[in-house]
């Protein structure tokens, strides 16, 4: 492992000496550890962490779990478990990668920008989808709002690719030839883009409308530079709402304030190389900018450089690993490069904590009375003491306060133990309460494992927070099927009223209850007290039921009732109400009845069949509109025979007047 120091901060190479080759065996690997020193002392953080050919761009995912990287030849891309500390997966592309965003927090959705104008979608699976855009495309953001990809690229126009839609939107007219670089601000979603003429153009999503230009090719031009040619944008990156940091082909970093057209830092490198990464070091507010042959870090307030690092191939991109003083960078080499930077690590892990760990002694790291050990610092307990009381002089108050209220707690749970019980169904929550006890209970003794409480399951949830769900207690149902629930809902209210006084006062003293000879009497009670329960249900509902007969008929009563007239349709004759009143008393008569009133009418036949049973024969009444019809369908017919009868005796006689002719 190789460490260097500039200005007094160490930087570890993680990934430095010799590499052993993939075909060689597990055995001779380790006899040859064994042999050479180099390979036992190196350090193989995560496993098969190259390319291989070279690495063009790495990334890590939000969630921290996974490192994704790109590379040739052939061209393919390369997932990393942090967890594992090994390779995930591995997949092979089409076309070399020119740029890729991974859009979701682990890495299920992946775009990737191919030097073929192709841009190409990955799920968790693998590839998804696959378009080309118009011109050949150097770099992209997502804007997350919209969900629209904006490509840039060898073009005046910004493309737009928008993903909820599926499909192209109206591009962005720029007065660019050419962009290199572009970024969406995380906090406004601002979208900059880099031309190649110098200019930072910045554009509103939501209008589609530029609402700022800046020049930073005259900005980057000062006394102390030497350049060559127009300077163009080569990176671009926004820091919160108000900052943004361009790099130019020649080599310089500039930091803008977005309300300002004038930088306030004009940071060069001195090489005269175009810049192909800047990263936000939030915790030392720190730059780190990088071109192909260095990797510079400087405060962004002073622009004093922080520390640097020259690694021995040239590099293609850099990516800072959130939260642990890991930097990575991709060369044009196989390796990818591991470098720990422990002061990074320090400022993240202990001074972001208010200096709790270090206690304000950050300055005596490097020195003998800290001891350096895994990602912490051995010291003398008598430094440890003293250091703690002159950063906290009143510990010794905040200890006697903790432990007074540790024992106030310890007497409160010696009190009655407050169930807090839902606002809808209340004697249901405590029945299942008291259900849930009673089968711990039994649970124990027969060392079972306890069953899910329906008050803790989400598909019940709903039943004691919507008032829809409450159940009515006074319902005719409820009472039949629950007979023995009025005895026991009586004590269920005894117990809500003494829950509900002690959620207003919790300090009160318990109330006295019932004697438990009183509880126990008032039992489940056996088959014959279950039916007698019944009975009296039954009997109550009937007495509720004639009150209310009772009640209406007094309304009834009491209201007064006009006349109504109704009109009788046309072609029917007015009935008495007498006719109904005496179709209702046959029809309360037996059939026996019924059947010799209808013999007395006529309109049924009773006789003996030869096989000695009964024959009835029916006649149906007819309606007096049926006996109407019936009645002028006769007459009809009389009529058409009358008629048939004149006409053939005329024929005959004009017959007979003939032949006497």
């Amino acid at each position: 492992m190789q460490v260097s120091s500039l200005n007094e901060v160490k930087i570890y190479s993680l990934s430095a000496g010799r590499s052993l080759p993939e075909w060689l065996s597990d055995r001779k690997k380790r006899a040859l550890q064994k042999k050479d020193v180099d390979i036992r002392r190196r350090i193989e953080l995560i496993q098969d962490f190259e390319m291989p050919t070279i690495s063009t761009k790495i990334k890590v995912s939000r969630d921290g779990q996974y490192i994704m990287a790109v590379g040739t030849y052939k061209p393919r891309v390369r997932c990393f478990d942090t967890y594992q500390l090994s390779q995930k997966f591995e997949r092979c592309l089409d076309s070399e990668v020119v740029t890729f965003e991974i859009l979701s927090d682990d890495y299920s959705k992946i775009v990737f920008l191919q030097c073929g104008r192709f841009v190409e979608f990955h799920s968790q699976h693998g590839h998804y989808y696959k378009t080309r855009i118009p011109k050949f495309g150097r770099d992209f953001s997502y804007h997350y709002p919209s969900c629209d990809l904006y490509f840039v690229g060898a073009s005046s126009e910004v493309y737009r690719l928008n993903l909820e839609q599926g499909r192209f939107l109206n591009s962005l007219q720029t007065e660019a030839s050419e962009s290199n670089a572009c970024d969406i601000n995380p906090v406004h979603f601002l979208f900059a883009m880099g031309t190649a003429e110098g200019k930072v153009e910045c554009w509103d999503p939501r209008t589609r409308n530029r609402v700022g230009l800046l020049d930073c090719a005259l900005s980057s031009v000062t006394a102390d530079t030497e350049i060559e040619g127009l300077p163009s944008i080569s990176a671009l990156k926004f820091d919160g709402a108000l900052n943004m940091a361009v790099g130019t082909s020649t080599g310089q970093v500039l930091l803008y304030d977005l309300r300002s057209s004038n930088p306030l830092i004009v940071k060069d490198h001195h090489y005269g190389l175009p810049i192909k990464s800047i990263q936000f070091q939030h915790q030392l507010d720190l730059i780190i900018s990088a071109d192909s042959r260095i990797i510079k870090m400087w405060n962004k307030d002073t622009g004093k450089l922080f520390t640097s690092m020259e690694p021995e191939h040239d590099i293609n991109d850099v990516c800072l690993y959130p939260n642990s003083g890991m930097l990575m960078t991709a060369n044009e080499a196989p390796k990818m490069n591991i470098y720990y930077i422990p002061k990074f690590f320090i400022c993240e892990s202990s001074l972001k904590f208010s200096g709790t760990f270090f206690l304000g002694l950050a300055h005596l790291i490097g020195s003998s009375l800290l001891r350096a050990y895994m990602h912490g610092f051995f010291m003398d307990i008598r430094l440890y003491h003293k250091a703690k009381m002159m950063a906290n002089p009143f510990a010794y108050e905040e200890y006697r306060r903790e432990k007074i209220r540790q024992k106030i707690e310890e007497t409160r749970a010696q009190r009655v133990q407050l169930k807090k019980l839902p606002k809808v169904n209340k004697e249901l929550a405590l029945k299942l309460i008291e259900e849930e006890g009673e089968e711990q209970q039994f649970s124990k003794k027969r060392k079972q494992k306890n069953l899910p409480s329906l008050l803790k399951d989400d598909r019940f949830k709903v039943m004691f927070e919507n008032p829809d769900f409450q159940v009515d207690e006074q319902s005719e149902e409820f009472r039949l099927l629950n007979p023995l629930v009025s005895k026991i809902s009586e004590k269920r209210k005894r117990k809500l009223k003494i829950l509900e006084e002690l959620e207003k006062d919790e300090e009160e003293e318990e109330p006295e209850g019932k004697a438990s000879d009183a509880e126990s009497s008032e039992s489940s009670d056996d088959e014959k007290g279950w039916v007698e329960e019944v009975r009296k249900q039954r009997k109550l509902l009937r007495q509720e039921e004639k009150l209310k007969r009772q009640e209406r008929l007094k309304e009834d009563q009491q209201t007064l009732l006009k006349p109504q007239f109704f009109e009788i349709k046309e072609g029917e004759e007015f009935r008495s109400f007498k006719d109904s009143a005496k179709k209702q008393k046959l029809m309360k008569k037996t059939l026996e009845d019924r059947l010799k009133l209808e013999e007395k009418l006529g309109t049924l036949n009773v006789s003996d069949t030869t096989v000695g049973s009964k024959q009835a024969t029916f006649k149906l009444k007819k309606s007096e509109q049926q006996r109407k019809q019936q009645e002028a369908e006769k007459r009809h017919r009389q009529e058409r025979k009358t008629l048939r009868r004149s006409a053939s005796h005329l024929k005959s006689r004009r017959g007979r007047g003939r032949l006497f002719h």
